[in-house]
């Protein structure tokens, strides 16, 4: 892992409250709880296998037992986003959502950004079929989802400075632009390469890919491009001395 987000000094400026970034990461600890922490039953990986996107299966050309097919045909591109591996697993990619998605939430609107998370997440696990399409290992987690948030992270709040555990304990200062650049090229080389073979690199790949596409869809049109000057927002000044409104 290059970095575990930690926090960032950039404040919301239009919306008071991330309701979408906090049900997001409700709903993923929920599903974790409830169906795969063994808490309640014996889940034995049959959540991952019966949402999990397996490409093998969403192709056609492998079939799963009748009592673990849950989401039928292309239906796991959704799914597959809201169930994780293991509890780091789960641990790690809600901190990216904490720290990234409430910005970019605040930079969409509601509405849009939930659909726009939706969609980097299924173009991420479609680009793992695509690219690996005879696997019959389930891909989980909100990786190619989150990796579209930290795209349009980098195209809109470049200078935002944060604090992160480089490489997973290193605690670190850092400007965004370059963190997530390093993060991102480790993202594509390790795709072409086929390091650690269990690890969705597709899926993070293509989440970055139709992240930088959507955004300048699904930005709010007065919201400025990389960081730049402030600019007027509905009457309100746009810069960091600027409150969300009431």
């Amino acid at each position: 892992m290059v970095f575990v987000p930690l926090s960032d000094d950039n404040p919301r400026l239009l919306i008071r409250y991330p309701y979408v970034s906090w049900g997001l990461i409700a709903v993923n600890v929920g599903i974790y709880v409830f169906f795969q922490s063994n808490l309640f039953f014996a889940d034995d990986d049959r959540t991952a296998y019966g949402f999990g996107a397996i490409p093998a299966v969403m192709f056609g050309t492998a079939m799963l037992p009748e009592d673990l097919a849950a989401a039928p045909g292309f239906w796991p591109l959704l799914t597959s986003q809201f169930v994780h591996a293991d509890l780091l697993h789960l641990v790690g990619n809600m901190l990216f959502i904490f720290v990234f998605a409430d910005n970019i939430e605040d930079s969409m609107g509601h509405v849009r950004f939930l659909v726009f998370y939706l969609l980097c997440g299924a173009a991420g696990a479609a680009l793992h079929a695509f690219a690996m399409p005879l696997s019959e290992a389930p891909l989980v987690g909100a990786s190619g989802a989150i990796s579209g948030v930290v795209a349009s992270y980098l195209l809109l709040h470049p200078r935002v400075k944060m604090w992160i555990l480089l490489l997973g304990r290193i605690p670190l200062k850092v400007t965004a632009f370059w963190i997530i650049c390093a993060w991102a090229a480790v993202q594509a080389l390790s795709a072409v390469t086929g390091a650690e073979e269990d690890v969705g690199w597709f899926a993070h790949l293509g989440g970055v890919l139709f992240g930088i596409l959507l955004t300048p869809l699904f930005k709010r049109a007065d919201v400025p491009w990389f960081g730049r000057a402030p600019k007027t927002i509905q009457g309100l000044p746009y810069g960091p001395t600027s409150g969300p409104p009431a």
